[in-house]
């Protein structure tokens, strides 16, 4: 419209048209108005976002709410409005506003469903503003980012493996105050740049490998849950991975154990502590599924550094492809009188059973059962409530006693 004012305006002056010159001179001002409209516009504009609920399971849903208000002098009209979504939440959300008026709150409202777990981010929401000519139009962030905390779904489950103190409702504990359990001296094998005064040379004869002295006071009591995230050890993407599945069924043991009680804790593959260490005691729900819900794949290659001896009286361990070595490791690492439970992930089955790299889960669980784990192997077409059971019973099977609590 620039160019044809300008055009107009030589032309009017070549043919001494007056009226051509006035028609020149609207057409050049109309473009400058509708710019100056739309940033009067754009400079009134506010918005809040708010997430209700803030934090949701993978599969429930959340709404988002929009508050617009226009403080400006002059009303803002057509105005186009997308708030950046991840993908994992669905589609970005558009919204086409005629009119906004003055000082008067205007409200917005869209859901979402997220399908995988992670801390989300939702945001910014931009607006585009255009004048009422739709001449003129501007690009703005009205409102910033927002936190949306998507934890694993967990499933309810049913009954408690008997025995060893887990099925009879204490946590190790008293076993340590009646002078059983554990010896007080825990060891581990030595690592470099441990002290050499503190070698424990029974244990290093006894092992046939140096061993250092564990001065801190291990965990005593209650239950380890045990969780391989290694990217390696797992097969399939997105929210149908085996990764995915031993999240959910870690969070889902952790809080069935809360239910009843118990002292719990979150160990990865490498030993670090994810939940239930002192700081929260083991006993926060929200601390478990929030540090899920952060968790990356480990691009470690062992599985022995979260098998510390001092790991718990019971440890339940969440694993995926096993190759037998990996399976020699935790044997090694484990006492064979305490009590050991594993959950085994046919892998190659979450990868459509055509990868003949995956571990065979039968191989780790033959040489498991044989120094007195219960073992129990997981494939998608079972429910976690069926593994569980099935880890119950193995558990029966090593000469303690079961009993099915309803949860």
């Amino acid at each position: 419209m620039l160019a044809a004012g300008f055009a107009a305006g030589v032309c009017a002056a070549v043919l001494n048209e007056r009226d051509l010159l006035r028609v020149a001179a609207f057409v050049i001002a109309l473009p400058l108005l509708a710019a100056w409209l739309a940033t009067r516009a754009r400079v009134g504009l506010h918005a809040a976002r708010y997430l209700a609920p803030s934090r949701v399971p993978v599969g429930a849903a959340s709404e988002v709410k929009l508050d617009l208000r226009s403080t400006g002098r002059l009303p803002t009209g057509g105005l186009m409005l997308e708030d950046t979504v991840p993908y994992a939440l669905g589609a970005r959300p558009r919204f086409l506003v005629e009119r906004l008026p003055r000082n008067t709150p205007t409200s917005l409202r869209y859901p979402l469903k997220p399908v995988m777990r992670g801390i989300q981010q939702v945001g910014p929401l931009m607006a585009r503003i255009t004048d009422p000519f739709g001449l003129a139009e501007f690009d703005r962030e009205l409102a910033g980012r927002s936190r949306l905390v998507v934890v694993p779904r967990v499933v309810r489950l049913a009954g408690l493996p008997g025995g060893s103190g887990m099925g009879a409702g204490d946590d190790g504990s008293v076993r340590l105050s009646a002078g059983q359990g554990e010896d007080d001296a825990v060891v581990r094998p030595y690592r470099q740049g441990d002290d050499l005064r503190k070698v424990h040379w029974r244990s290093t004869a006894r092992r046939d490998e140096l061993m250092v002295r564990v001065e801190e006071r291990p965990w005593r009591g209650g239950t380890t849950v045990l969780l391989d995230h290694r990217v390696h050890a797992h097969r399939g993407s997105g929210p149908t991975a085996s990764l995915e599945w031993a999240i959910s069924f870690a969070a889902s043991i952790c809080l069935h154990l809360h239910h009843f009680g118990h002292q719990v804790r979150l160990v990865s593959e490498d030993g670090r502590v994810l939940a239930g260490g002192s700081s929260d005691g083991g006993h926060s729900d929200h601390v478990v599924l929030d540090s899920l819900a952060a968790l990356q794949g480990s691009h470690r290659r062992e599985l022995s550094g979260g098998m510390d001896p001092g790991a718990g009286q019971e440890v339940i361990a969440v694993l995926g492809g096993l190759s037998p070595a990996s399976a020699e490791e935790l044997v090694r690492y484990r006492p064979r009188g305490t009590r050991s439970l594993a959950v085994l992930l046919d892998v190659n089955a979450w990868g459509g059973g055509t990868d003949s790299a995956a571990p065979e889960p039968e191989d780790a669980r033959r040489l498991l059962t044989g120094a007195g784990w219960g073992v129990a192997i997981a494939k998608p077409s079972a429910s976690m409530q069926q593994v569980w059971q099935e880890l119950c019973a193995s558990a029966g099977t090593r000469g303690s006693s079961f009993r099915t609590e309803v949860g």
